[in-house]
């Protein structure tokens, strides 16, 4: 007859739940791998430093522990009410958990505080998109472009505001921007490939390819293949796209999230 300690011991290694879909999906956590043990340490030798809780907030968003970087990102709040990058980074974090009014609430002030942090701006152009304000997330997206810190980051603004400027019906806008190839040099990311399909130098079904294994990767290509095909009006494959998104298991990427908002719309 098994012990009480080896009958509890599993269920300690099992992780919060940080996410559950409206299909009731449960999506959980991974476990710290020493990152957050080691952020923890730093911190608590300089409990009021808010770099070091950025960083065990980051720690902890790097296992997808997402609610309890949100609460570490609150603690920073209170030491730092006016700090643009914890609101860059709980509204980030919010968005994770799908709580899009608190993101955009944070996101919003963020960038009111400081103009000039990319993040507060990229991450408002996609709660605005899911949202489906398109036309609000071109403003966001507009104004992040300018300021992305290198190529991978270029490649996603890029990517973010042509979907914006197609689903605001601004076709002529959505083409200009490819012509500009204002992602020069591209990112070596998922966007960059999306980018290639937008632009006719691949097509949707090579798009996603035998490397492309880790959820992320591909829930992150099957939203804007889906995407692409829903801006010409191909709704049937559309869907199957979105479905394969959600299907992917990766439940932070911004497609899944979208992907979501898109099934529930159709």
């Amino acid at each position: 007859m098994p012990t009480l300690l080896a009958v509890l011991a599993p269920l300690c290694l099992v992780q919060a739940v940080e996410y559950r879909s409206p299909a009731g999906v449960e999506y959980r956590a991974q476990r710290d791998t020493g990152a957050i043990a080691r952020a923890e340490s730093a911190l608590v030798a300089d409990p009021r430093n808010v770099d070091r809780i950025i960083a065990l907030g980051v720690a902890q968003s790097g296992v997808r522990q997402y609610r309890e970087a949100i609460a570490t990102f609150t603690r920073g709040l209170k030491v730092a009410p006016n700090n643009a990058l914890l609101y860059r980074w709980r509204g980030h974090r919010y968005l994770s958990t799908r709580q899009f009014d608190k993101a955009m609430d944070d996101l919003t002030r963020g960038a009111r505080l400081d103009s000039t942090i990319y993040g507060n701006w990229y991450h408002l152009g996609v709660v605005r998109f899911a949202r489906r304000d398109f036309a609000g997330a071109v403003a966001a997206f507009t104004t992040a472009l300018p300021i992305a810190p290198d190529s991978a980051e270029r490649s996603g603004a890029t990517d973010w505001l042509w979907m914006s400027l197609s689903r605001a019906g601004r076709n002529a806008d959505a083409q200009a921007l490819l012509d500009r190839h204002p992602d020069t040099p591209p990112g070596a990311n998922a966007y960059t490939q999306r980018l290639r399909l937008y632009r006719g130098e691949v097509s949707p079904d090579s798009v996603l390819t035998a490397a492309d294994t880790s959820d992320i990767q591909v829930a992150t290509l099957s939203y804007g293949i889906g995407n692409w095909y829903l801006v010409r009006g191909d709704t049937i494959n559309a869907r199957k796209w979105f479905e394969r998104s959600v299907a992917s298991g990766g439940w932070p990427a911004f497609g899944f999230i979208v992907s979501e908002v898109e099934l529930r719309n159709r």
